[in-house]
């Protein structure tokens, strides 16, 4: 089978909605308005066409998150929460059964691309590898990823060890890197006020385009 050719129904999606929102005033990221709709909403429309169904890691608001897939929170009794994406990602990898892949995105990512699972399923598997992460133009994105959900001990495995890493575990696993250069806007992440006004004017302008 061709990698494009995966089913959508044996492809899970997960966007991490855990955070903090430390440089964003303490605000629930996912929930910060982008031209009117959350970004986890902007998010949710770009991954879901891709993937047979949403995850959403959250610790807070979860009952409003609810509205675009099943909620996990992040945190595990021995591990606590905020603690890093890969908290968040070891309860999405726990939900996704019985998927055989995992595509993870965090939720201030709104322009992410139309074909981001089937590209990074499609270098993992090409690889025979149990992980894929997005690079464009010599910047790793760490946070996107597509991950089989059998290396869920591996992982908890690493974070009972202290570390929260992201890079670390995924060279550790063996993880390969998917390349997005043709796309590299794609993954502009809304981390504080400023970005988030780039990003709502770099949106005016796409559509226009």
């Amino acid at each position: 089978m061709a990698d494009a050719a995966l089913p959508r129904a044996r492809i899970a999606g997960l966007i991490l909605a855990g955070g903090q929102g430390s440089r964003m005033d303490q605000q629930d990221k996912g929930l910060v308005l982008l031209n009117g709709q959350p970004l986890v909403e902007h998010v949710a429309d770009r991954l879901a066409p891709q993937v047979g169904r949403l995850i959403i890691s959250a610790n807070r608001h979860q009952d409003r998150y609810a509205d675009y897939g099943q909620v996990v929170e992040d945190g595990e009794p021995a591990l606590g929460a905020f603690q890093g994406p890969l908290l968040g990602i070891a309860a999405g990898l726990a939900a996704a059964a019985p998927a055989d892949w995992l595509v993870v995105v965090p939720c201030d990512t709104p322009f992410l691309p139309p074909d981001l699972a089937a590209r990074l399923i499609g270098a993992a598997r090409s690889a025979q590898a149990p992980l894929a992460y997005a690079a464009a133009n010599g910047q790793r994105h760490s946070a996107c990823m597509a991950v089989r959900p059998s290396l869920l001990p591996d992982l908890r495995a690493y974070l009972l060890g202290g570390d929260r890493k992201v890079g670390l575990w995924q060279a550790g696993a063996g993880g390969v890197e998917a390349r997005f250069d043709d796309t590299p806007d794609a993954f502009m992440n809304v981390n504080t006020p400023e970005e988030l006004a780039a990003a709502a004017r770099y949106a005016s302008q796409w559509r226009k385009s």
